[in-house]
């Protein structure tokens, strides 16, 4: 007779098979969990598809060519290889990646993260450089109602916002015309190299001085890098009143912003609450903020954002607000993890209790080798009593 025990293949068998079974039972019955603050993060994504779209839906009346192999979603975010006003190389992919508008709900959560209350001051530092991202960070901050104070450098690196007459500042002032956004900058400067547009052509620093003013937007024009990081402090301490920043935004690698681009890499993307001492070549503005304790978002290496907040690389089609792991993830399914690993551990305390039970002394009697059994067969004359 056959007995069922632990070290009987059928019983291993069948206890593999419902651990299997188990196992098949929790992977398939995984269910989506929507993430925290899921309603302000939706709410940030369709604000920033919105004026997305307008400047899309604006751009083709204008009768602008749009680049499909370039820019296959038809963003009208992504500009030319070169413009005379192009100051940085520039990355295809990145830049396609950030016209994602479920970007906005990357902002959102790290905005939350930072602890910023409704009303609170943020500083903002843009470049013509990722005009989609410049967009998520206003729908972000103003679907969370807070006040940004915004700073742009106006030059942009290659396929950014790089048509000298439609920068990031036009961008800017025709979604506030069109009441979508209501965030203008504050003062703007030339970008590019020292902030001042060294690199640059004359004529192109002449086209990007020429749209600060057409946007009517305050001019830094200083001489040197540490003057030109300085004045930014200062418009920001100024336009703050007695509510310091809560928060730093920067987007892109705005040279004012970093100090240099060394610190961009030194600066981990992403959230940093706390900037850690470090021997930075120059201090920049994100730089001067961290060590004012002030929480600090670094909006660089977008392809690296976007992974990790699950988010596609280079998307086409253009994902609709809501799609991504930011907003929605698989999570096992509580109850039926609980009912399967109840019913494993019933079963495995079953066959312990069998396995003591044959283990008994006594009860499972060893029996000897053969050459001993042999031995004992042919001694056995020699267990005869003598009488």
């Amino acid at each position: 007779m056959v007995k069922f025990r632990a070290k009987s293949n059928i019983l291993l068998g069948v206890l593999s098979l419902l651990s299997l079974l188990a196992f098949i039972a929790v992977e398939n019955e995984k269910v989506d969990v929507k993430q925290r603050w899921y309603n302000e993060k939706l709410e940030a994504a369709k604000l920033s598809q919105k004026a997305a779209e307008y400047i899309k839906n604006y751009r083709l009346k204008k009768g602008v060519f749009i680049d499909v192999i370039n820019d296959p979603n038809q963003t009208a975010l992504i500009g030319q290889e070169f413009t005379p006003i192009t100051t940085d190389r520039g990355y295809i992919d990145a830049k396609l990646t950030s016209t994602n508008p479920n970007f906005a709900a990357v902002v959102v959560q790290l905005l939350k993260e930072a602890g910023v209350k409704e009303n609170d001051n943020v500083a903002v530092a843009f470049t013509g450089s990722f005009p989609a991202l410049n967009i998520s960070v206003l729908a972000a901050l103003e679907t969370l109602h807070l006040h940004p104070i915004v700073i742009t450098s106006v030059g942009a690196s290659n396929y950014g916002a790089n048509d000298p007459y439609f920068t990031w500042l036009d961008m800017e002032t025709l979604l506030n015309d069109a009441g979508i956004l209501h965030t203008h900058s504050v003062a703007a400067s030339i970008g590019g190299g020292a902030d001042i547009g060294r690199g640059l052509s004359p004529a192109g620093r002449e086209m990007i001085v020429n749209a600060i003013h057409r946007n009517k937007v305050q001019f830094i024009n200083e001489d040197h890098l540490e003057n030109s990081i300085s004045r930014r402090m200062e418009i920001y301490e100024q336009n703050s009143g007695t509510k310091p920043p809560k928060a730093f935004i920067n987007v892109g690698g705005g040279i004012a912003s970093l100090g240099n681009t060394i610190n961009g890499d030194l600066i981990p993307s992403g959230l940093t609450m706390y900037l850690p001492m470090r021997n930075f070549p120059v201090r920049g503005v994100i730089i001067r903020m961290g060590q004012k304790d002030i929480p600090i978002i670094h909006m660089l290496n977008i392809k690296r954002m976007a992974r990790k907040f699950g988010l596609p690389d280079s998307p086409v089609p253009l994902p609709e607000p809501g799609d991504g792991d930011i907003f929605i993830q698989k999570k096992y399914n509580v109850t039926i993890t609980l009912i399967a690993t109840l019913f494993l551990v019933v079963v495995i305390i079953f066959v312990y209790i069998s396995e003591r039970k044959y283990h008994r002394l006594g009860t499972d009697p060893v029996p000897l080798p053969k050459d001993q059994l042999r031995r004992k067969t042919n001694d056995d004359d020699d267990d005869i009593p003598v009488i």
